[in-house]
């Protein structure tokens, strides 16, 4: 079986593009083998600045015959039917059969493709794959009509086995494959033919190029860090910058240069951002004062005088990209300083989305949502506000509109330069976070009031504009933001409402949103609200409590059916609830994520109080281990019994069987032990559910195993005596009560 090597050799491919550019070119072509008949053992594609290469083993080395019959119209049909059954066959009438069927004769083709060489596949393959080649950006070059993501100069395309190589025949646009290739375009020989893989690879070494991206990162990174182990320095690793950086070089030559004395008081995060963002350089640091002191750069080509020009003019460029920074930072301190009230009011000119309202109003808003959850976070309320006020301040500084990565890192620094409490200045960071699955959220109280804040304004907003995720489409990063809130609130066991504050933060765009259009007294009707949810916890009490303190008053105040308020009324409720079913499916995939099954989760949410993402979370964590038990599993086997009769009985005779279960009409000692077993499990039932101890609840719950066991086995519940059956059926349905108390067993599968 042949090999099949491939090279497509061009111009400068983008850093970006070459990875997808490598999983596009296997993909593309296998496909197509295996479609044309061709199986193979095994492929593997690599990149550099200047080729995609392919190699594939184990290639057969032809497609097989294949035969296949194909079923046509009948012989009577419209001769229309025929021709069409003729065109898409490729036969013609008399290559037909007639064959006898249930509905009379019909015609029956025998197509017989004859197996083709690989070259030919080959070339019929690759050329598909370079023609209709999915770059994101491509151009046209010279008079030819190809489009490559650079100028493509040549194609190498050879199958190779024990007998030696040969060169696929192929053209496309003037460019005929062959069997050599090029080296580094500085420091290569002349081009080179090669006679297989191995034989590729090793003479693209000696021509000065590492075929494999991978390598060449990690020559990369062993260079760089054993250069800084050597100065008592380290390299801040940056994987994201280390996989562009291999895909710029051919043959990686990395050098550590000097960071000028008067740029080194900067702070650490605008050195490595304006180093890896202008010049891709990997920066330095002193493991003891975490400072940034030099930076690495990673050069195409040796030189006679061990990369001295290099670093000189690297030099020289960084330090005109880091006089900037520094004009940047000075000016931007002299403003932190001076109470940042200028960037302020820059921000109440600043739209954060078209129907949203200015970040100025957003951050408004922010700042009374961090108060109110402050309490409940263990932060200070006002510092929770004044935080939320100077939080995302620095989103008018120059730095941030240069670097829009550091935003809130800089809000740090602002915030500390300003004299401000060190909570309020680790808020202005962290309150972004956490930025996803494996980032950390935020510990400080302070920062944890104002970050539930800025999700929550941001969720609440876009519901009340009805832009909501919709399949894969999230471009307002809303399912982040969510389970953001989720690890957050449940890391914290911090025990909050959200329904409350839902639809406190709904109103509060509404009356942003309602300001133009809506009547004065409507908008006083909307602020007292607010307030009053506080109190209340939900949006239909604050409404009536409202509407009757107002109609109280000189001027009665009615809501009229048809009006504005009317169908806030009627749809606000909407909105919340479907922004609460949004926190619960995203707390089903991140508890999914954790190992608790979904009908457990489901279980938990048909309790009361499912706005409370902690207690949720607890409730499900111990159903779970509870369930994995033989006495959960076996006491829901007895639960789903009881609750399966009961309901069929209940259907049967039209009533509920819910009260009335008395010991005195009990006839056998195990109903005896059952009444008796319920009686203690209610009462720790009870009490423990009162004191969220779920774990007991669960444990109360299980000693129920055996009672309710030794009732189905010893008791007939259907008897013939209608009390006795009327009483057994209630007290069924105080097993239903005892155990739905704990969770929703009924959700739970098997």
């Amino acid at each position: 079986m042949p090999d099949l090597l491939i090279e497509l050799f061009s111009e400068e491919i983008p850093a970006r593009m070459q990875a997808r550019a490598c999983d596009d070119l296997k993909k593309r072509v296998t496909d197509g083998l295996v479609e044309a008949g061709l199986t193979y053992a095994s492929a593997a594609a690599f990149s550099t600045p200047r080729r995609l290469a392919l190699t594939v083993e184990g290639l057969t080395g032809e497609s097989p015959t294949v035969r296949e019959e194909r079923k046509g119209p009948r012989t009577d049909a419209p001769e229309k039917a025929l021709q069409g059954f003729l065109r898409a066959t490729g036969l013609t009438q008399d290559q037909l059969e007639k064959r006898d069927d249930k509905k009379g004769q019909v015609w029956f083709a025998t197509i017989e493709k004859t197996g083709r060489p690989a070259p030919v596949i080959v070339a019929e393959v690759l050329e598909d794959v370079i023609r209709n080649f999915p770059w994101p950006k491509s151009m046209r070059w010279g008079s030819g009509t190809l489009r490559w993501v650079r100028p493509l100069h040549s194609i190498l395309c050879i199958l190779s086995d024990e007998s030696g190589a040969q060169v696929v025949p192929m053209t496309i646009d003037g460019i005929t494959a062959g069997d050599s290739t090029e080296g580094h375009r500085f420091m290569g020989s002349q081009r080179f033919s090669v006679s297989s893989f191995d034989d590729y690879t090793a003479k693209l070494k000696k021509a000065c190029v590492m075929l494999d991206p991978a390598e060449r990162a990690d020559h990369i990174w062993h260079d760089a860090t054993n250069m800084a182990f050597a100065q008592g320095l380290e390299v801040v690793e940056d994987k994201g910058l280390l996989a562009e950086v291999a895909g710029l070089v051919e043959w990686p030559v990395v050098l550590m240069g000097q960071i000028g004395k008067d740029f080194l008081e900067l702070p650490p995060e605008v050195l490595q951002t304006s180093m890896k963002e202008h010049q891709k350089f990997f920066s330095v640091r002193d493991p003891k004062s975490g400072q940034i002191v030099r930076f690495v750069t990673v050069a195409n080509r040796e030189t006679a005088d061990n990369g001295a020009t290099i670093l000189a003019g690297n030099e020289k460029v960084l330090s005109a990209r880091l006089s900037d920074a520094r004009f940047f930072w000075e000016n931007d301190l002299r403003e932190a300083k001076a109470g940042m009230g200028t960037w302020l009011d820059k921000l109440d000119n600043v739209t954060f989305h078209n129907q949203l309202g200015t970040q100025g109003a957003r951050i408004a808003r922010i700042a009374k949502l961090a108060r109110e959850i402050a309490p409940q976070a263990g932060a200070d309320p006002d510092l929770a506000e004044q935080a939320a006020k100077f939080a995302k301040a620095d989103l008018a500084s120059e730095m941030v509109y240069e670097f829009p990565e550091l935003q809130g890192i800089m809000g740090r620094y602002y915030c500390a330069a300003a004299g401000m409490d060190p909570a309020v200045a680790e808020a202005a960071q962290m309150h972004y976070k956490p930025l996803g699955p494996s980032d950390d959220f935020p510990l400080n109280p302070v920062s944890v009031a104002v970050s539930l804040a800025d999700k929550l304004d941001t969720l609440t907003g876009f519901w009340e504009i009805d832009e909501k995720p919709t399949g894969s489409k999230d471009p307002y990063a809303l399912r982040r933001a969510a389970l953001g809130i989720i690890r957050t609130v449940t890391g914290h066991n911090l025990r909050v409402g959200l329904e409350r504050l839902i639809d406190m933060q709904l109103l509060e765009h509404t009356i942003a949103l309602s300001l133009d259009t809506a009547e004065e007294r409507e908008v006083y009707f909307l602020e007292e609200m607010v307030d009053e949810i506080a109190k209340f916890g939900v949006f239909g009490a604050a409404f009536h409590a409202v509407t009757d303190k107002l109609a109280g008053k000189d001027e009665p105040f009615e809501v009229e059916e048809g009006t504005w308020l009317a169908r806030l009324r009627a749809s606000l409720p909407e909105k919340s609830d479907d922004l609460l079913a949004f926190f619960h499916d995203r707390l089903k995939v991140h508890l999914r994520d954790e190992g608790i099954r979904h009908d457990v989760i489901d279980a938990c949410l048909a309790m009361p109080g499912n706005d409370d993402l902690s207690l949720l979370v607890r409730r499900a964590e111990a159903l779970s281990a509870f369930l994995k038990t033989d006495e959960g599993e076996n006491l829901l086997q007895g639960f789903k019994r009881a609750n399966n009769i009961l309901t069929k009985e209940e259907e049967k005779d039209g009533v509920e069987y819910r009260y009335g279960a008395d010991v005195k009409f009990a006839e056998e000692d195990s109903e005896k032990a059952l009444f008796s077993a319920l009686d203690d499990a209610e009462t720790v039932i009870a009490q423990a559910m009162k004191a969220e101890d779920f774990g007991v609840a669960m444990g109360a719950m299980s000693a129920l195993r055996a009672p309710i066991d030794g009732f189905f086995e010893a008791v007939q519940v259907n008897t013939d005596n209608q009390i006795v059956r009327r009483n057994r059926l209630n007290l069924l349905h105080r097993i239903r009560e005892t155990c739905l108390g704990v969770a929703d067993l009924t959700q739970i599968e098997g």
